[in-house]
């Protein structure tokens, strides 16, 4: 090879070093398990990023593999974790208000809370994750039921001197006040407290009552309905910075690809609950629905109770509340 045909290949390969090592890989990390559908939201995103060309990649870490599912927040607000999906009520111990994305009654239907999604309420709780350098990527409400070992839960009379896992406070003010005991502990840990005995009732998303196996330990299960009680307010998020920093192509993308993944996310959420209930019936489960009787003594008991308490105890609460609950 002549000397020059030798520099233009060196200079080729040092080019292409070059750009090998430009590209931007996200790290990314949920509690979920593999086939759960919010697993398959950050594949999708994922997948629609690397086909864009635009030296940016995503690498996922599922089912609690790189953060526990609670310590996500503050490590994403620090920079140490450049993406997450996350049920943002985990994080109402850092901004109280997030506990209003996991409250009684709040959300009635999936249809209300794709309108939800495009409030005033959700503008006004990306300026809290802006403050703590966090934006929103692909939003998404997940619907959830009961699950119970020793009778089924469709009444606030049904929890009495049981002990129950809701996973946001407002459901846990609600649920003491019916007078359940309350274990607090993130979905992935649910299987092995209810298999210990350390919880008689649960509430968690369809999804996850399917992904992480309940059907095999619980004798009754009270899905999503018409009359559903529990809904969860679950997005994509990334650290604003590391979004800021990030090309204008790569950004472009990465928003293009959560665009399509938050239409998705919401056209399967809606089919998650009809879907779990088979898998429950399939596993010889008793199947239960709330009335709208029993969905109304739900909400008086949280109107005495968790809204009560959010109006009183949190800054501005009652100035939240009505944003959140102005949605028709």
């Amino acid at each position: 090879m002549g000397i020059a045909r030798m520099a233009a290949a060196g200079l080729a390969l040092t080019i292409g070093l070059a750009a090998q090592a430009g590209a931007k890989e996200l790290r990314l990390s949920h509690q979920f398990a593999v086939g759960d559908l919010r697993h398959k939201v950050a594949e999708m995103i994922a997948q629609d990023v690397a086909a864009a060309d635009v030296d940016l990649s995503i690498r996922i870490f599922p089912a609690s593999s790189l953060f526990k599912a609670n310590d996500q927040y503050m490590p994403l607000s620090r920079g140490q974790l450049d993406m997450t999906l996350l049920p943002l009520s985990y994080a109402g111990g850092q901004q109280p208000v997030y506990n209003l994305t996991l409250f009684p009654g709040l959300i009635k239907s999936h249809e209300h809370a794709r309108r939800v999604n495009d409030s005033e309420f959700m503008q006004e709780l990306e300026t809290v994750l802006n403050d703590d350098d966090i934006t929103t990527l692909a939003r998404g409400y997940l619907a959830g039921g009961f699950a119970s070992v020793d009778g089924c839960v469709t009444h606030p009379d049904d929890v009495k001197g049981r002990t129950v896992r809701a996973a946001g406070k407002g459901f846990e003010e609600m649920l003491a006040a019916a007078g359940a005991s309350i274990a607090s502990m993130p979905s992935s840990e649910n299987y092995n407290a209810m298999q210990q005995k350390i919880l008689q009732a649960l509430n968690t998303s369809s999804s996850s009552f399917v992904s992480f196996r309940l059907y095999e330990i619980v004798d009754c299960y009270t899905p999503a309905t018409d009359e559903a009680l529990w809904f969860m307010y679950q997005p994509v998020l990334i650290n604003k910075t590391t979004f800021d920093d990030l090309t204008p192509e790569q950004q472009q993308a990465l928003r293009d690809a959560s665009a399509r993944a938050e239409d998705w996310y919401a056209e399967e959420a809606a089919k998650e609950d009809a879907a779990s209930v088979e898998v429950f019936r399939n596993a010889g489960v008793e199947i239960a629905e709330m009335t709208e009787e029993d969905r109304q003594a739900w909400l008086d008991l949280a109107q005495e109770s968790s809204f009560a308490i959010f109006a009183r105890e949190v800054p501005d609460g009652q100035r939240w509340l009505d944003l959140a609950t102005s949605v028709e």
